[in-house]
């Protein structure tokens, strides 16, 4: 399995493909790892280099020896960039991997060829909502907001039809480190990128998943209107984590972004 020691962290990541095309880096959301891009990478193999990783507090990797902000977490990205020797690249980040995007391509612009920002915003809920989610997690495990959670990360469909991968889902959030979930809350918490949101001068396309609940498809328009020329996309019957639901949908709308852009 690959580590790498990254900003203090162990750091556990995935490379898969090896295409002549831009690499993309794939960022996850909040209480999920590397496994909701799977599908995705699969797709996408034989024309990208495509890498997914843990972020700090999640999964494989490393929990923080101290709390941290969502430039932090960016800073993570272009290290694990900088260790599998990738200069230029794209980002596909969901939730907070949204903003883990924007805030990479804030300190980075010219290693950033493009974005593709699914179900995310500037601000992503209010103070209060975080601080009594984090008070919670911390009193009374995750399993005490898993099925709430659950409501919000995936469509209807998805919840009534798919529920042997909806319980696999719900025990990868259970099992994660409490403290790696609700350090990440704060950082959500404390985060506003929309100075960063407007300063991107890259290609950058903004996707909804038309049932999200977390950050509903009005709010993540508003980021694509912050984004000068950004294109939109809503997929429909999709909730929160459209990689897991329409995993072939999102890399053939990622493969047709990633057409558009120059290779050098």
């Amino acid at each position: 399995m690959p580590f790498a020691r990254i900003n203090e962290i162990t750091t556990w990541y995935q490379e898969t493909g090896q295409g002549s095309g831009l690499p993309v880096i794939f960022a996850n959301s909040l209480g999920t790892d590397h496994r909701i891009w799977d599908g995705v990478c699969k797709r996408l193999s034989g024309s990208q280099r495509c890498v997914s990783y843990d972020k700090r507090g999640h999964g494989m990797s490393d929990m923080s020896p101290r709390p941290y902000a969502i430039a932090d977490l960016a800073a993570d990205l272009l290290a694990l960039a900088d260790h599998c020797g990738i200069e230029r690249f794209v980002i596909c980040g969901v939730s907070v991997g949204g903003m883990i995007a924007l805030a990479s391509a804030a300190a980075a612009p010219e290693r950033i060829a493009g974005l593709v920002l699914c179900d995310t915003a500037t601000r992503i809920g209010t103070p209060e909502m975080w601080n009594m989610r984090i008070g919670q997690v911390r009193n009374d495990g995750l399993a005490s907001i898993a099925d709430n959670v659950m409501e919000r990360w995936f469509s209807r469909g998805f919840r009534n039809t798919r529920q042997d991968e909806l319980a696999g889902w719900r025990n990868l959030l259970v099992r994660m480190p409490a403290q790696g979930y609700a350090e990440t809350c704060a950082a959500i918490r404390d985060a506003d990128m929309a100075a960063e949101a407007q300063a991107i001068a890259v290609p950058t396309l903004v996707i909804a998943g038309q049932e999200d609940l977390s950050t509903p498809p009005d709010l993540v328009r508003s980021l694509a209107d912050q984004i000068a020329g950004a294109a939109f996309e809503i997929i429909p019957g999709v909730g929160h984590i459209p990689s897991i639901e329409q995993a072939d949908l999102l890399a053939d709308l990622l493969g047709e972004f990633l057409e558009t852009l120059p290779h050098e």
